[in-house]
């Protein structure tokens, strides 16, 4: 595979441990960690406290995705910020809902493990310093007032999930000083967790880029191999300040305007500094006495990577740092490691706020409804992308549209949510007196647009709806003006961001990398998102976090109980 045009540049074979000499290991510790992101510092953390020594290797200085998120984890089964807050939940409940979201994609059992293991997860994080409050935001919402750190993170309110199980507000939301926007909330997660990594002893060696796995004659992995600038050399100075660089770049909004401009920089920054390090770095050798965890993350980044896997995501937004280009994985993959759920995409079309997007009807290229448009966005978002043209449409009328300004201006409405909701009405909006116009001016067939109203509407008034939206949720669209606001994945005004959930086969009760048999490979875990986890099928709202917390926390304790 290394011949395909989306294999990372810096990934390498394999390097057989016999051919180096005992002077060659530069370092070494019974736990390698690659990549130093939520999973990977939660693996060190698990990894040092159980009394084992830890090397982590970052080619930034740590946080990975982590930081740069909106800050929220999601949990449940009864957490103390839950009830501090009055909710009331179960494992019982959570697990029927995450069964039904996780979409088998892993088995019922681990599904299982998660939630029942999910109240120590958070109380694990609060014990090293991540701060939670049980202020609780009762509606549905993409993300919450700032005030706010309590939420429905998912699909639970929503009329086919509440029907079957009692709904529960678990997206957990850190506890930092409220600013105007979500991103950077994610420090709240991983800045306590590195700090008491760093008072555990994980020796942590930043600005370092691995390239290649290091297995024995068995075909066990036994350490890495990996590239550092020296502080001696002029080029590090340049390489940190192109690094620096590509970070602010990459913080541009997901949801704005121009990001896609500035990925396409970032990218063309990201391969200038891997050549740079290729040229200038200085080859080290790291052993692991007991085995390397892989938490690199995903490859959204990757954009030949998710052309490849993923040609229905190709045109969404990268969500995630440059960092994400499939590296982990694809070390993974040299020591025998197999891919899987690579074409797995969550693509977040979140249309609330303002909620009287939601309250209408959302049409794809064939003018049809195809979803509950109250649903989680990555749910609205999966429907529009899996195997279709990404194509979608909110239908609103003049009274609506004056109703949704109105939402989005409203105090609380964070700016990520605020301006692309107006631009997106005010700048890019299609208009039209009839439905039968409109049609012609979005390029769908009038018929199936007016039907598609008449039936919203029905459902308004009262009638069962076929995707399952209650009627105090819908809204009746009257007489003309109509406006079609784009919230197409191709949409200028309105990017719709995404993120790749697929990763390297894992043992679910141990993180223990698989081969294509399903056979362990010795001495290789990984986890978070360079690994198929918990949320691999459809993702909601502090989810990946979670995962990250469980499986890097799985693979460490893994570690300590081997006899190696």
């Amino acid at each position: 595979m290394r011949e395909q045009g989306w294999w990372p540049k810096t990934i390498e074979a394999a390097v057989n441990a016999n051919a180096l000499q005992p002077s060659d290991w530069t370092h070494s510790a019974d736990v390698v960690v690659v990549g130093y992101g939520g999973a990977g510092v939660c693996a060190a953390l698990e990894a040092a406290e159980s009394g084992l020594s830890v090397i982590a290797l970052d080619r930034g200085n740590g946080g990975g995705a982590t930081t740069i998120n909106g800050g929220v984890f999601y949990a449940g089964g009864g957490t103390t910020t839950q009830k501090a807050a009055g909710v009331e939940d179960s494992v019982d409940a959570m697990y029927e809902y995450l069964k039904i979201e996780a979409g088998g994609v892993v088995s019922d059992e681990m599904v299982r493990r998660f939630c029942e293991n999910s109240v120590d997860d958070h109380d694990w994080m609060v014990a090293h310093g991540v701060k939670f409050r049980p202020v609780l935001y009762e509606k549905k919402t993409s993300y919450p007032p700032t005030t706010y750190y309590l939420y429905h993170s998912d699909s639970t309110l929503a009329k086919r999930y509440a029907d079957q199980i009692k709904p529960a507000a678990r997206g957990h939301r850190v506890d930092l000083p409220p600013t105007r926007g979500a991103h950077g909330y994610g420090a709240g997660l991983y800045d306590p967790l590195k700090e008491a990594a760093d008072l555990a002893g994980v020796n942590l060696l930043t600005e370092t880029i691995v390239e290649a796995m290091i297995l024995d004659a068995s075909g066990a992995v036994v350490g890495v191999k990996a590239r550092r600038i020296s502080e001696t050399k002029p080029a590090l100075a340049q390489w940190r300040k192109l690094q620096a660089r590509i970070t602010k770049m990459a913080a541009y909004p997901r949801t704005w305007p121009g990001a896609n401009w500035f990925d396409a920089q970032v990218l063309k920054l990201s391969r200038k500094a891997s050549d740079m390090m290729r040229e200038h770095g200085e080859t080290q050798y790291i052993k692991a006495a007991k085995g390397v965890v892989i938490t690199a993350g995903g490859h959204v980044f990757n954009r030949e990577m998710v052309a490849h896997f993923s040609p229905d995501y190709i045109k969404g937004l990268p969500l995630g740092t440059p960092a994400d280009d499939g590296s982990g994985v694809c070390l993974g993959v040299t020591a025998g490691g197999a891919m899987v759920g690579m074409d797995r995409i969550s693509a977040w079309r979140f249309i609330n706020p303002p909620f009287s997007w939601a309250r209408a009807p959302l049409v794809n290229s064939a003018g049809k409804r195809f979803i509950d448009e109250t649903l989680y966005g990555a749910a609205i978002g999966k429907a529009m992308c899996d195997g279709r043209d990404g194509k979608a449409w909110v239908i609103l009328d003049k009274s609506l549209v004056k109703q949704a300004k109105a939402e989005a201006s409203a105090e609380g409405v964070l700016d990520f949510q605020k301006w692309p909701a107006l631009m997106a009405m005010v700048l890019g909006a299609k208009k039209a007196s009839t439905l039968e116009a409109l049609a012609q001016k979005i390029g769908v067939p009038a018929e199936a647009l007016k039907h598609s109203i008449q039936q919203h509407n029905a459902v308004a008034n009262g009638e069962i709806d076929p995707f399952d939206k209650r009627s105090s949720d819908a809204v009746q669209l009257g007489k003309g003006p109509y406006y079609a606001v784009n919230v197409s994945i191709d949409a200028p005004l309105f990017p719709l961001p995404t993120l790749t959930l697929g990763g390297l086969r894992v043992d679910e009760e141990t993180g223990q990398v698989l081969n294509e048999n399903g056979e362990p490979v010795e001495g290789l875990y990984a986890a978070g998102r360079s690994a198929l986890g918990i949320c691999s099928n459809l993702y909601v709202s502090g989810l990946s976090v979670a995962d990250c917390v469980f499986s890097g926390r799985r693979a460490a304790k893994s570690l300590a109980s081997t006899g190696k």
